[in-house]
């Protein structure tokens, strides 16, 4: 990678920087892995919200006392949030430049998440190849996880996307 890339930053001028956001089609390898950071302690209020945002009403996430009889005692955070925040945790580092998110694919939730379990992500890049359709720009695979802070893996997916190469990438507009 390139010095900026890895830094994350691009001198603007004598002691001024502005913050990267993903990379170029080049400066992806098959088989880096990019932790995300900071982490996110995930809440009741995150869980609420967002099963109201999407009309979920399963009593697995919002009702406490149906969820005392369940084998897990109490409520389970929605998928809809953990998919989100760990999805979320990933752009900035993978495709910060992208112009399309192309989709998701093998989405596994492997181990439940409750309120106040702190979630991180890491991103392996799976693939990279130069787009048929699109002059300039390229496609990148990449295999998402989410883990706990204990390292428990409960989410995994991939997701392609794509970015511009380095030639055909179109001038950043100032404030970015």
């Amino acid at each position: 990678m390139h010095a900026s890339a890895i830094t994350g930053y691009k001198q603007l001028g004598p002691q001024r920087y502005r913050e990267v956001l993903g990379f170029h089609y080049e400066d992806f390898t098959v088989g880096d892995v990019f932790e995300h950071r900071p982490g996110r302690t995930v809440t009741e209020a995150d869980n609420v919200l967002m099963n109201t945002l999407c009309m979920n009403p399963s009593p697995l996430h919002l009702d406490a006392a149906y969820c005392e009889q369940t084998v897990w005692g109490r409520p389970l955070i929605s998928s809809l949030v953990t998919f989100s925040i760990v999805c979320g945790m990933s752009v900035r580092s993978t495709s910060g430049r992208a112009t399309a998110n192309l989709g998701w694919d093998k989405i596994r939730l492997t181990h439940p998440v409750f309120a106040g379990d702190t979630l991180y992500a890491e991103s392996r890049i799976l693939a990279a190849r130069l787009s048929t359709r699109r002059v300039g720009e390229g496609i990148i695979t990449c295999e998402t996880v989410g883990l706990t802070s204990q390292g428990e893996v409960f989410l995994s997916f991939e997701r392609s996307f794509l970015v511009p190469t380095r030639a055909h990438a179109v001038e950043e507009r100032a404030r970015y």
